[in-house]
């Protein structure tokens, strides 16, 4: 017997080891598993055997070494990278039967190392590279690890056809008390968890130790732990589609646990312009399952520093498979939007606002500068008649899709959610054939399985159209960029529309922090571009001609810190006109790109960022409120010389926010240059191969 176990346990080892063979970490790990299976899991008792029944558990790493998993047949989950335990984590599914689906056995391993194009993103293509762990458990429900250089991931898969009500458990525990940047869900009314179901998931970070974050509140996706020193862990998810997206509270000790708003049962119209959809009843469980399919993946980037959580592309990589073969339709670029100027215009012979001339206005100052589409935000449609076929009497929308047309110009429609979703099929028809591009749709304010489901089919609907969708009032992307590109931008964001009814927060320091933290899960329309800007402490509220803060370049800098298909021009044209050396640099950025760098930067308090288009790179940089010089070296370039058109804090925009410098000179990849930030200040280059 003894003999047939040292056969078995080789056996064993043998083949752990051929599919570690590529990696010398998994091979040392394969040494130790056979020593600890030679040396505790057989005894020799009175000259014969015993086998020692233990746990089962199953390692697996990054194609690097660098990031280890280990799971076992409870489903209890170690991560670490470089030595240094991440967290601890735990999944299991809780079905309305009462059966718990938490043990697995039958390891399957996998490898991927391939190349995945990206349209419409921050780089031309990803090399997509990862070990993979997958396990069964009963019921036709099975689990799959997936381990990346920077991170990992997991997820469950049901293969059977019965229908299946289900709750997912998700639980992260880490080993210190470090660190925890988080967005709470942002309400007035904190009672209990249903409470804070229904929100916009916009609001500024809460910096402080894992163990003193709110217990009574809801955070929303991404947030990131800091568990050990260099080593940081932003928590997310991916492919979030018909299956509510996952909040996280933290409980007792240092345990972040996953929270799900439960399947509406009963609902009412309500909220702004009754364009809503509020829960009344809920089901008893969070998701329905009808057949076969994939649930969420389960996110963590871990690095050990902030410009590895900035680089992170395992949000779109695990979007899943884009759902549409030709997106030759589908155009990203930049909008001039009307609604945060208040449709300003000066000097105009007619009395702006949301009318013909108006709109013809914009569409000329879109013309003239190259930008690609115009908005008709809120009030286009009759608010009275509760659809979007109703327009306002001083809107000839036929006449301006034509003005449009004829300058090279599209039209994006802003629609409330439940409009838009009531008549779905015969809006994007009757639009489409009009003319539109594309929908603003807004007012989602739910992450619970029918609303990711909607979103699902408004992403189909708009594609058969071939119009493409902004959406607002919603979580973060989850993955929907890759699987539906025609969804070119997603708020989930802080963004500087707030301003406008609130300037009394610090958002310079949250511009330093969302390229870390929410940028990590696809980009976000925070909609920048302010020409009227104010120092520290000087911002003030006005509605009808808002006021950012921090520096002009800092507002310049946005263009290139953040992933924006469809980016937003936020101030009016007769301000942008008025700056012209501004408005022509903004204009000319792309809004897609085939290279991106995060060259340098601290979370919370400045960041350096390098995109590239063709043969000409764009450089980025802006600070929190503490001035700083940031030390540019340039060799990330090709080889070649550059002209550099610079555009940088003056030296009175400490004082006065909207002073700025514009230069250039000749750079190489041996240029070194230092840039001096002032408070709330920021920088922006154009850099073109001679």
């Amino acid at each position: 017997m003894f003999r047939f176990l040292q056969l078995h346990i080789i056996i064993n080892f043998y083949q752990l080891l051929r599919m570690e063979r590529d990696n010398k970490y998994g091979r040392m790990r394969a040494a130790a598993v056979m020593m600890t299976l030679l040396a505790g899991g057989v005894s020799i008792w009175n000259g014969e055997s015993q086998f020692t029944a233990s746990a089962a558990e199953w390692n697996v790493s990054s194609p690097d070494g660098k990031v280890a998993v280990t799971v076992d047949d409870k489903l209890n989950i170690k991560v670490a990278r470089d030595g240094s335990t991440a967290f601890d984590g735990k999944t299991g599914l809780q079905l309305m039967s009462g059966k718990e689906i938490d043990k697995v056995k039958s390891p399957r391993r996998s490898s991927v190392d391939k190349y995945v194009e990206t349209p419409f993103y921050r780089c031309k293509g990803v090399n997509e590279r990862y070990n993979a762990l997958s396990l069964k458990a009963s019921d036709g429900w099975g689990i799959e690890f997936r381990v990346f250089d920077d991170g990992m991931a997991w997820r469950w898969s049901y293969s059977g056809h019965k229908p299946q009500e289900i709750t997912e458990n998700v639980e992260y525990t880490f080993p210190m008390d470090g660190k925890t940047t988080l967005p709470y869900v942002r309400t007035d009314n904190i009672k209990d968890f249903e409470s804070q179901f229904f929100n916009s998931f916009e609001n500024l970070y809460t910096e402080v130790p894992l163990s003193q974050t709110d217990s009574r509140r809801l955070a929303f996706l991404p947030l990131v732990v800091e568990p050990a020193e260099n080593l940081k862990v932003l928590l997310t998810e991916s492919d979030v589609a018909d299956y509510p997206g996952m909040f996280l509270n933290r409980g007792d000790g240092l345990t972040l646990t996953g929270v799900f708003a439960n399947r509406p049962k009963k609902m009412h119209p309500g909220g702004y312009l009754n364009a809503q959809m509020l829960v009344d009843e809920r089901e008893g469980y969070a998701a329905r399952i009808d057949g076969p399919r994939s649930l969420p993946w389960r996110v963590a980037v871990v690095s050990p520093d902030d410009a590895g959580l900035a680089q992170s592309q395992l949000g779109y990589l695990l979007g899943g498979e884009s759902k549409i073969s030709d997106t030759s339709w589908i155009k990203p670029g930049k909008v001039a939007w009307d609604w945060w100027n208040d449709w300003n215009l000066q000097g105009a012979d007619f009395v702006t606002g949301v009318n013909n001339d108006t709109y013809k206005a914009y569409i000329d100052f879109a013309s003239r500068n190259g930008i690609e589409y115009v908005i008709l935000d809120d009030g286009w449609s009759s608010k009275e008649s509760g659809d979007l076929f109703t327009v306002v009497k001083e809107i000839d929308l036929p006449e301006l899709v034509a003005y449009g047309k004829e300058r090279g110009v599209g039209l994006i429609l802003w629609a409330g959610y439940l409009p838009f979703a009531k008549d779905m099929e015969e809006v994007c028809r009757r639009y489409s054939e009009m003319g539109i591009k594309g929908f603003k749709v807004d007012f989602l304010d739910r992450n619970d399985q029918l609303m990711t489901d909607f979103e699902e089919r408004a992403a189909a609907t708009a594609a058969k159209y071939h119009l493409v969708l902004d959406l607002h009032g919603t979580h973060m992307p989850g993955g929907m960029n890759r699987r539906w590109p025609n969804v070119l931008n997603i708020e989930g964001v802080h963004g500087l529309e707030q301003v406008k009814f609130n300037n009394n927060f610090d958002l310079v320091r949250y511009d330093a922090t969302i390229p870390f933290v929410r940028q990590a899960a696809g980009p976000m329309d925070y909609t920048q571009g302010a020409m009227h800007n104010s120092i520290r402490g000087r911002q003030y509220v006005n509605i009808s001609e808002p006021v950012s803060q921090g520096t002009r370049c800092h507002q310049l800098a946005l263009y290139m810190v953040l992933d924006s298909p469809l980016n937003m021009l936020c101030d009016s044209p007769s301000n942008y006109d008025r700056e012209p050396e501004c408005t022509r640099f903004i204009a000319g950025v792309p809004t897609t790109w085939d290279e991106t760098k995060v060259l340098q930067g601290d979370m919370g308090e400045y960041i350096v960022t390098a995109r590239r288009k063709g043969d000409v790179w764009y450089v980025g940089g802006l600070s929190d409120w503490t001035p700083r010089d940031i030390e540019m070296s340039f060799d990330f370039l090709p080889e070649g010389t550059y002209e550099a058109e610079i555009f940088s804090d003056g030296v009175n925009a400490h004082r006065l926010a909207t002073d700025y410098r514009r230069s250039s000179e000749t750079i190489n990849n041996k240029t070194n240059k230092n840039i001096h930030l002032a408070p709330g200040g920021g920088f922006a280059m154009k850099l073109v191969r001679k």
